[in-house]
């Protein structure tokens, strides 16, 4: 069992920066790997950026790539998006996930995410 709590969501101009957490507890020695996914009401929730436990492999998301970092701070059980120049259509609620062997995904309750000016 694996829980996921995300916060850092919030209202920033276009061009700004935010930056998400994610706190994992739980059977957190069985996490594979970890991302972030956004949804906008009405659509799928599609992936943003993915960050594997051990090695610390990222993949991106075109539209993230060169704006966006993802990290993982193994002590703490965290895991980060670190999300720069924010554009309007960023906005979306962004929710953290996990993979383990048993489980394909865990998700977060969701943190909001908007840019407007």
């Amino acid at each position: 069992q694996v829980q996921l709590v995300e916060s850092g969501g919030g209202l920033v101009q276009p061009g700004g920066s935010l930056t998400l957490s994610c706190v994992a507890s739980g059977s957190i020695f069985s996490i594979y790997v970890m991302g972030w996914y956004r949804q906008v009401p009405g659509k799928q929730r599609e992936v943003v950026a993915t960050i594997t436990r051990r090695g610390g492999r990222t993949m991106y998301t075109d539209s993230a790539k060169g704006r966006f970092t993802i990290s993982r701070d193994n002590a703490k059980n965290t895991v980060y998006l670190q999300m720069n120049n924010l554009k309007p259509e960023d906005t979306a609620d962004y929710y953290c996930n996990a993979r383990t062997a048993t489980i394909p995904d865990y998700w977060g309750q969701g943190t909001q995410v908007t840019v407007s000016s």
